[in-house]
């Protein structure tokens, strides 16, 4: 049974100052950034933020906009097992903040998450969510979701609960017997309650209109009845203002992406914005929720999925659209963040990548967020009345006076003469000719590298390398068409499109052929190695961080998780299985490869590296597994990253020497 208590164990009052900087490149960049998840508070005279400490601990800190006192850290994890992820304001003297934490069940990685609240001194730290019992009937990874802030008015919150009945007291009639996601009004303080919505055990998630209102409920399938198998159809139901009924909205496949998915609710039109296909690509609509269903599409692009809403007023108001194409957009429904928008645009003009973060209660305050492909960030505070903009932190400061190396979107023909679009990375300084080369195929594979400034990217541009990275077909964002059956199903074409970029790049001159190599994180791991299998002498090094090796491996990870058919539907049956994994053609690779993994990692289990580095020692390659103890997919460890970079930089070094 997980207890809360093991969450409160590795958490204690942050004090000490940060570790000196140091010139050392891999250091530099495999530092973890020094802002996460920044919040400004309903008065508009505090932020906090997360920090890394060393290694993989992480701060809350509390920084004072009006200068004068240093930040104080409120409360610190220690990242062993439980991780801080988010902290923000509910009022200016109270925080709501998530840890989540990785548990090593019998032979099982078991994922859990608790929000806590506590003082912005550090004090008076208490859970939200119900509170586990000898005698839970279930498993309760996650207790609850904020959904409504109540726009920092109130020191309460909005929050879906998830409640266990409780099973096996005998002689008692204090036996708990709520069961399912309901809805509570928590005061963050007293943790008093007022129940919103009751119980369901069928629901899956709810929307608020951010003004208290709950008007959409998610109900997700199950495969089967009692094995308890999700499904991929998400069934919506919503309510008028004027009723308490569920009604039908409409429902949503995760593995076609056919239906409507809804992703907020706007009070003032009394409707819902909702995700669904135009064409082959997702656009945004907007349905109203008075009873009339009536549809209308607000935005859709011809080129690129539309992927999220933007918000405003502390989460309460949907303002714009976003999407990417050769660099991510914004399209803007509210005139005044329009007008904003293009003001900023023209201040700071070095750093295009414009986001608007959280305000204060009265709105006269903005957090916005600016960035471009060699700078990482920068926050600032926008006031609205003085129209000041004031810089009050970095995201990476230890790269401030450090050259970054420049990205430009680019496009290069496949085998069958597809244009596929990618992002050229080159070092500062050079002349961008026949240079040793690194092929950076993203994760997912149901994911898409974006224009921006990319830590792994930098790296090794600055020490010397040109680094492609591709879009390859089974990447998302491009539409239906391009996102195939997915890069396992479709593997073929995945790595084809990987391994057309390194031909291009030689045929271009930017790569010398002879010193071009392959690195790659999750999905981009196993396109690392499964590109040395197809194609041997492309490459003169491989190094894999955390990659699925086996695919009939990777369906066998999820056999005991509700996702398991889900997971083995994606990857599939047929010859693709075995023709499609790396670890059962070690003969073919002729390269030194290099490989990273956590031993927490729940998405891709460090089996795979193990068997992987295994098979190659068999057969008589070279092959190598770092890993490292702990640490999830993301290597959260400043120290572990800064230590796999220092190994990439060799490992590359040595098997692609410059030419005398």
């Amino acid at each position: 049974m997980i207890r809360e208590l093991l969450f409160l164990a590795g958490l204690a009052a942050a004090s000490g100052a940060a570790a000196q900087q140091t010139p050392d490149p891999a250091e530099l960049y495999g530092v973890r950034e020094a802002v996460g998840s920044i919040d400004i508070s309903p008065d508009g005279t505090h932020v906090v933020y997360l920090q890394p400490g060393p290694g993989r601990t992480t701060h809350v800190v509390i920084h004072n906009l009006a200068g004068g006192a240093a930040p104080h850290l409120v409360v610190r994890s220690d990242g062993n097992p439980e991780r801080l992820r988010w902290c923000r304001f509910v009022t200016n003297e109270r925080l709501i903040c998530q840890i989540t934490a990785m548990n090593q069940g019998t032979n099982l990685l078991i994922p859990f998450s608790r929000l806590v609240s506590i003082d912005t001194n550090g004090q008076n730290l208490t859970m939200l969510g119900e509170r586990s019992s000898f005698y839970d009937a279930r498993l309760r990874q996650y207790d609850g979701q904020i959904i409504d802030w109540l726009g920092g008015r109130e020191n309460a919150v909005l929050m879906q609960r998830d409640y266990v009945a409780e099973a096996g007291r005998i002689g008692t009639r204090l036996t708990r017997s709520t069961d399912g996601l309901a809805v509570d009004r928590v005061d963050v303080r007293t943790l008093r309650s007022t129940r919103i919505e009751v119980a369901n055990r069928n629901a899956g998630g709810y929307l608020s209109d951010g003004q208290s209102n709950v008007r959409i409920m998610a109900l997700p399938s199950v495969r089967g009845g009692a094995t308890g198998q999700a499904g991929t159809r998400i069934d919506y139901r919503y309510r008028t203002r004027a009723s308490r009924d569920w009604q039908p909205l409409g429902s949503y496949d995760t593995a076609t992406r056919e239906g409507m998915l809804p992703v907020a609710v706007d009070p003032a039109l009394d409707a819902a914005y909702v995700l669904k296909k135009l064409d082959g690509r997702v656009a945004l609509y907007r349905v109203r929720l008075d009873g009339s269903m009536a549809t209308e599409l607000v935005y859709a692009n011809p080129q690129v999925d539309v992927d999220d809403v933007v918000y405003a007023n502390r989460g309460s108001s949907v303002i714009g659209v976003t999407f990417a194409e050769e660099q991510r957009r914004v399209v803007y429904f509210d005139p005044a963040y329009a007008s904003l928008a293009r003001s900023l645009a023209r201040a700071i003009p070095n750093l295009p990548l414009i986001d608007f973060g959280t305000d204060s209660g009265d709105g006269r305050r903005l957090l916005v967020h600016a960035g471009s492909d060699s700078d990482a960030g920068r926050y600032y505070v926008y006031d609205r009345t003085a129209r000041s903009l004031n810089e009050i932190l970095m995201v990476r400061p230890q790269l401030e006076n450090v050259a970054g190396a420049s990205v430009r979107a680019v496009s290069y023909p496949a085998a069958d003469g597809i244009a596929v679009p990618a992002y050229l990375t080159l070092p500062p300084g050079g002349t961008g000719r026949n240079l040793p080369a690194v092929i950076l195929p993203h994760g997912g594979p149901a994911s898409r590298d974006e224009w921006g400034f990319d830590w792994l990217a930098q790296y090794l541009a600055r020490q010397g390398y040109a680094v492609l990275q591709p879009n390859y077909r089974g990447s998302a964002g491009y539409g239906d068409q391009w996102l195939q059956r997915n890069g396992f199903r479709s593997w073929r074409t995945s790595i084809g499109d990987i391994n057309a970029g390194a031909r291009w790049l030689a045929a271009q001159g930017i790569a010398d052929p002879t010193r071009t190599a392959i690195l790659g994180w999750s999905y981009g791991g196993y396109a690392a190695l499964q590109a040395g299998v197809t194609e041997p002498s492309l490459f003169k090094a491989i190094v894999a961080i955390a990659p699925v090796t086996d695919l009939q491996q990777a369906k066998d990870d999820f056999r005991n998780y509700s996702s398991s058919r889900n997971n083995a539907e994606y990857i599939g049956e047929g010859p693709h299985i075995a023709e499609g994994s790396p670890l059962r053609h070690v003969s073919a690779i002729t390269v030194p490869v290099l490989m990273f993994h956590g031993d927490r990692d729940l998405n891709v289990n460090i089996f795979h590296s193990r068997r992987m580095a295994a098979a190659l020692r068999e057969a008589g390659k070279r092959g190598e597994l770092v890993s490292f103890e702990g640490l999830e997919h993301d290597l959260a460890d400043s120290t572990a990253r800064a230590q796999m970079l220092r190994r990439i930089g060799a490992f590359l070094a040595a098997s692609m020497p410059a030419r005398p």
